[in-house]
């Protein structure tokens, strides 16, 4: 049964790392496609959409390579310090 559940829970975070990184550059692209023609602004708009779309999809990225990192992490031996958590981390 514990395979099952490791299974289900990789299967998650693939799909969530999946749409954190498929999702901003599609909003971002098609959101700039619409202004351009809402309000007939140049190519320029798109560009702006494309570079925007790519930073996000790399902030989503990070943060979810650093959950997986956080979620992996060995727990602390008894007399090991632990560092407090800080406010971003939670």
């Amino acid at each position: 049964m514990k395979g099952l559940y490791d299974v289900a829970r990789h299967l998650v975070w693939l799909t969530q790392f999946g749409l954190s990184v498929v999702v901003p550059p599609t909003l971002c692209i098609a959101g700039s496609v619409w202004l351009r023609h809402r309000f007939t602004l140049g190519g320029w708009v798109v560009a702006v959409g494309v570079v925007v779309g790519v930073l996000a999809a790399a902030s989503c990225l990070r943060c979810s390579l650093q959950a997986l990192d956080r979620q992996g992490r060995p727990a602390k031996k008894d007399g090991e310090k632990t560092s407090p958590i800080s406010f971003d981390q939670h």
